[in-house]
């Protein structure tokens, strides 16, 4: 069998996120598999610019193809764009080009799949909101398995991806939270689909000993791994803990590790390490009391996962539906949606020492049941053995739905994507012990 991984950037470089997931991925399915991967020249997800050469490469073992991106992503544009799609009334025509000026724009890459595509048995495609993973699950629906990797956020209501997740062969999710958005906005029930997520292979040498050494931090800590972001709820994670932090008892420290989008405050307990390597990151893990995880969108999380691992609790901001349901689901950490369940949360993770190794203990319980790579990849083989008996069978693909016409394509008769998602059902989304589905939903507020 010939696969190959469609993602919006690829290299051994990139330390989190989808384009890490698909590396991993991607790697893993070589064992079992002839992979290849089609990705763009760029290396920033801001601009999108072509840092990286065009044509062929090798990383890691596997032949990575590189196609140019037509045109760098222009802040000010797509947040205009942005306010346009997701707050006001708009238009087919004004969700095409939002897609386009978010990029990362790449018509190459997609003339190579409608040229060369029959050589790969099936499309591994990363990332529903990004140019290369729309036009790819259009082009070739039958042969693509789209892994979302979708969050709750106004993108999701955008009226132009209901056709990707109804068309798509297969869909592979991270999380029963994401496969319940998924469906609720785009009623693709009836698309083969699983809960897969991402696995992880923590070294068994992490030295907490190490870590103190290296840093000359002694003291208990929380620790925070990922980009120091708004979007991952950085500026609320700082003010919550330096509230706490004032409570003259408490001795706990926080302590960052990954690259700065939002300032970091100065404060004699917050430590911001920078981007460290792998060793350095599971050696702060080893060393850590609990990881701190308080971003308000996630499709999983791969650093819960991690953490999990290592027989670490978390403590999860609880206004995100997937982390709130992971925790729930593992019993490996505590949530919280205030300030004060914050505090109360942490002043029990702090002084609790039972707790804190019950808690660890339930993760990685969780995640040696779910998140080991044979459990991961084993679903991905699974799938692909199932799409490729039904191939053998005589599958026929449904009709595609048509695109509107010229007309119906600039009529502005969609709502505002934002409100879509407000509209959507929330809260995690609970397993039942015989591994049945119940959900358990609440709405959001409005406004």
């Amino acid at each position: 069998m010939t696969l190959a991984v469609v993602v919006q950037r690829y290299g051994a470089e990139l330390s989190g996120g989808a384009e890490l997931h698909a590396r991993y991925i991607a790697e893993r399915l070589a064992g079992h598999a002839e992979v290849e991967v089609l990705t763009t020249c760029a290396r920033d997800y801001i601009t999108w610019a072509n840092e990286l050469p065009s044509g062929e490469c090798e990383v890691n073992g596997l032949r990575v193809h590189r196609f140019p991106v037509a045109h760098e992503r222009d802040p000010r544009t797509f947040a205009s764009h942005s306010e346009q799609v997701f707050n006001t009334w708009h238009s087919i025509a004004d969700e095409l080009r939002w897609l386009d000026v978010e990029g990362p724009s790449s018509p190459s890459l997609v003339d190579h799949l409608r040229q060369h595509g029959n050589r790969y048995d099936y499309l591994i495609v990363f990332s529903y909101r990004y140019y290369h993973a729309y036009q790819t699950v259009l082009a070739a629906p039958s042969r693509a398995l789209l892994v979302p990797t979708a969050e709750r956020d106004p993108a999701l209501g955008l009226r132009i991806f209901r056709a990707p997740f109804r068309q798509a062969r297969a869909l592979m999710y991270n999380s029963h939270e994401e496969r319940a958005l998924i469906q609720a906005v785009s009623g693709n029930h009836d698309v083969p689909g699983i809960v897969v997520g991402v696995g992880s292979e923590v070294p068994t040498g992490a030295d907490a000993a190490r870590f103190r050494g290296r840093t000359g931090i002694t003291d208990p800590f929380a620790l925070y791994v990922g980009r120091i972001d708004r979007n991952k709820g950085c500026p609320q994670l700082f003010d919550y803990f330096q509230r706490y932090a004032a409570q003259a008892s408490r001795r706990l420290h926080l302590v960052l590790v990954g690259e700065p989008v939002e300032p970091v405050p100065s404060h004699p307990r917050i430590h911001h390490l920078g981007f460290v390597s792998d060793e350095e990151k599971y050696d702060a893990m080893a060393a850590a009391d609990l990881l701190l995880m308080p971003s308000f969108y996630e499709s999983l999380s791969m650093v819960t996962l991690e953490a999990w691992a290592m027989g670490l609790p978390v403590l999860v901001n609880g206004q995100c539906d997937v982390l709130r349901g992971q925790a729930l689901r593992a019993n490996g950490g505590l949530y919280y949606e205030s300030f004060s369940e914050f505090a109360e949360a942490l002043r029990l993770l702090e002084t609790g020492d039972r707790i804190r190794r019950a808690l660890g203990t339930n993760g990685r319980r969780y995640f040696e049941r779910h998140y080991t790579w044979d459990v991961v990849i084993g679903k991905y083989l699974t799938m692909l053995d199932q799409l490729a008996r039904a191939d053998r069978d005589g599958y026929q693909a449904p009709s595609p739905e048509g695109p509107p016409g010229w007309l119906a394509r600039r009529r502005r008769d969609l709502p505002p994507a934002q409100s879509v998602v407000d509209r959507l059902p929330s809260g995690p989304a609970e397993t039942a012990a015989d591994g049945g589905r119940r959900k358990r939903r609440r709405r959001r507020p409005e406004g």
